[in-house]
């Protein structure tokens, strides 16, 4: 039984990708190292309540992965109504979150003495079921039918919209990155991109007038004031201006891993979640901070790399939603931390403390690895390495004359 679970596992390494494990491994044990240093200030134990959903999902990965992605999105049907009713669910029964400044939002489910943040996994859905929808239309020849167009807006409005009845919008951020990114792969004219900018500088205007809440404006206002304005660092710009501090306050090298006392005195709001960077910033310094960056760069790079080698369009939209959220996640939580981006509700991936968005992530690794490990597939089939065919050839002689 042994010999046989061990012949699994290496057939398994064997048509993984290494190299993405790799990275993802080290990216959550920096991050267990920075929750276990935050811990040391507080009575919650991040590390301990981080490793359970690492592990779950890591399992799940590997489940997801073992699956052709092929079959799990002919069944796109019932993941998008099963996402739709975990949605609207969770905006009528969900835990109701409320803050200073007009925070209210609704978008998260209790299951048992945990929260699950539903919107997380309604992505890794996303991923599917839109991909699936642009495999269809591109193989249908109507990449570029203004209909079809219009078909595949309403495909991503659903969950952006559900999103915002929620008041997630650091979740609706996402689902236009991702959006964004698929529809690129899949070669929609760029003349619809256009016509997509000039909808949203005049949408603007309206946004920030009729559906942004104050405290949401006031969050954009504080990244252009922050330096002068004393009232908005003690208002909605505190953490944002604390974070940047503890930052700053690293130098080149640190203050040593659990030695940051920014960290140990808890100054900085959430710095287990959306500040995770502002942690490493303080006690690993300058070279910690760029080792998060490379870590999420080279993974982005290599989610790029199987996408360019999958077996077919499919795949390859589904890495591409995958990097979208990845790299927008990426860019604005650092931002964020540096004060060049208004502060949301968005966390650095496979850093940050949470458990929904851990475990939804490790399933959307879990889909990149399952395109990997089919590239040479067609139709379920392997490909064969055959010996290269060597034309025939006839000898020839030499005739005689008499």
């Amino acid at each position: 039984m042994l010999n046989s679970i061990g012949k699994s596992i290496f057939s398994y390494l064997k048509r993984a990708d290494i190299i993405l494990w790799i990275l993802l491994i080290s990216m959550c044990t920096y991050s267990l190292l920075l929750l276990h240093s935050v811990s040391q200030s507080i009575s919650v134990n991040y590390f301990r309540a981080q490793l359970f959903p690492i592990v779950l999902g890591a399992v799940g990965a590997v489940i997801v992965s073992a699956m052709d992605y092929a079959d799990i999105a002919n069944f796109w049907y019932l993941i998008a109504g099963f996402s739709v009713f975990l949605m609207i669910y969770t905006y009528l029964f969900g835990e109701r979150i409320m803050g200073s400044g007009g925070v209210d939002a609704r978008a998260w489910i209790r299951i048992g003495s945990r929260t699950f943040q539903s919107s997380e996994l309604v992505k890794i859905a996303f991923m599917v079921t839109f991909a699936k929808h642009l495999d269809i239309v591109k193989k249908r020849g109507e990449i570029g039918s203004f209909p079809q167009i219009v078909m595949l807006c309403l495909h991503a409005a659903i969950p952006m919209g559900l999103c915002e009845l929620q008041g997630d919008t650091g979740a609706t951020i996402g689902f236009f990155a991702m959006f964004l990114f698929m529809t690129l792969a899949a070669g929609v004219p760029l003349r619809y991109f256009a016509m997509l900018v000039g909808v949203v500088l005049v949408a603007l205007p309206i946004v920030w007038q009729y559906v942004l809440k104050d405290y949401q404006k006031n969050r954009f206002v504080a990244v252009f004031n922050l330096d002068t304005d004393p009232d908005i660092r003690a208002g909605d710009g505190f953490q944002q201006w604390q974070g940047r501090i503890s930052i700053g306050s690293g130098g080149l090298k640190g203050q040593g891993l659990g030695q940051g006392p920014r960290v140990r005195s808890n100054i900085v709001p959430f710095q287990q979640s959306d500040y995770i960077f502002s942690v490493a910033g303080e006690e690993l310094g300058f070279i910690g901070s760029v080792a998060i960056i490379a870590l999420l760069f080279l993974f982005m790079m290599k989610v790029l790399h199987v996408a360019n080698s999958a077996r077919d369009d499919l795949g390859k939209y589904i890495c591409f939603g995958f990097f979208g959220i990845i790299a927008l996640q990426s860019v604005w939580n650092i931002g964020m931390c540096l004060v060049i981006l208004p502060a949301m509700g968005i966390t650095l991936p496979f850093f940050s403390a949470g458990g929904s968005s851990s475990m939804c992530l490790y399933l959307g690794f879990g889909l990149v690895q399952s395109v990997h490990m089919r590239r040479k597939e067609i139709d379920g089939l392997h490909l064969k390495h055959s010996p290269p065919i060597r034309p025939a050839y006839r000898r020839t002689h030499e005739v005689k004359k008499l």
